[in-house]
């Protein structure tokens, strides 16, 4: 089931500008976040958070891909500064320190989120980490890992609205999303605008045919889609990693001559997904049409938004 329910963020600039460093908050949650670039370490270092107990992440890129270290420490500037003098971590360019009010994490705390934020990074996939093998989970009483866990869920909300999106499941197990049944039971009684629309996508040239729901705000690919076998754009373009991405963690798989989605994917928006189905820049608005009218992507979400109530400009 999914949480629907609101939460409240504050994000504080310290520099003034969203590039310089940051801090973010949740309310009703002890935890705190501080973001700070290397270029300003000597001035975050100096900052109260620093010495507390806590989980870090570097993040940086490395050979032209993110790449990132998560550590942990009961003084987090103290490990920071070992950090920046060592010379196999010169490639990071940003630290986001997560620490508790009142400096409340204890070692075995910050031991256990460490563990569990390595683990969750390497099964999304989605950054390469610096880290060695995982650490193993600290002994926890139940009711310390429970507290630990909920901590870890608020953290989940507050990181991708500072951009470090490396948690993000967008891939799902095939068949998680809206069921054929559901979906076909809609377009029978003609009401699949009341549920998540389907689209498709062709590419006859290479008899590639995948489809898509809108559900929750996400863009899913389904599984069983095909798309071509490899990225035939320029080098270097903006879904090119992405496509790397996507054959490394094990969601596309190449069959013959094209690649299927073996699992369910949510993409940021159609023209990512058109653009990873056709292996080069596509206009997704355009190129995806609606399974039960057959109009594109975009002439269906203009019908939607005509539909919007009106004010009366008389009133």
């Amino acid at each position: 089931m999914i949480d629907t329910k609101g939460r409240s963020l504050e994000l504080f600039y310290i520099d003034g500008h969203p590039d310089g460093m940051i801090t973010a908050e949740l309310f009703n949650w002890t935890g705190h976040v501080f973001v700070t670039p290397r270029t300003r370490l000597t001035e975050a270092l100096k900052r109260e958070e620093a010495g507390y107990a806590g989980v870090y992440l570097l993040l940086g890129e490395k050979e032209g891909e993110d790449f990132a270290y998560i550590g942990e420490a009961e003084d987090l500037g103290v490990r920071l500064k070992q950090h920046a003098a060592a010379s196999d971590k010169d490639w990071w360019e940003t630290a986001v320190l997560v620490s508790a009010s009142a400096n409340r994490l204890n070692k075995a705390h910050v031991k256990y989120l460490e563990a569990r934020l390595i683990v969750m990074a390497r099964e999304i996939g989605h950054t390469p980490l610096h880290n060695g093998n995982a650490p193993k989970l600290p002994g926890l009483t139940e009711a310390d890992i429970a507290k630990m866990e909920a901590f870890l869920a608020s953290l989940m909300v507050v990181l991708p609205a500072i951009r470090v999106d490396m948690f993000i499941q967008r891939s799902r197990p095939a068949g998680s999303t809206t069921s054929a049944v559901t979906r076909q039971t809609a377009w029978v009684n003609e009401r699949s605008s009341d549920l998540e629309p389907e689209f498709t996508l062709k590419y006859p040239k290479y008899e590639i045919e995948a489809h898509a729901v809108l559900q929750d705000g996400e863009f899913i690919v389904l599984t069983g889609s095909r798309l071509y076998p490899c990225w035939q754009g320029k080098e270097g373009t903006s879904y090119h990693p992405l496509r790397d991405e996507l054959e490394r963690g094990g969601v596309i798989r190449c069959e013959g001559q094209s690649a299927v989605f073996v699992k369910d994917y949510a993409f940021s928006s159609p023209s990512a997904a058109a653009s990873i189905i056709y292996g080069r820049p596509a206009n997704g608005p355009d190129k995806w049409h609606q399974v039960h009218s057959g109009i594109t992507y975009k002439e269906w979400e203009n019908r939607q938004l005509d539909a919007l109530p009106t004010e009366d400009a008389a009133e």
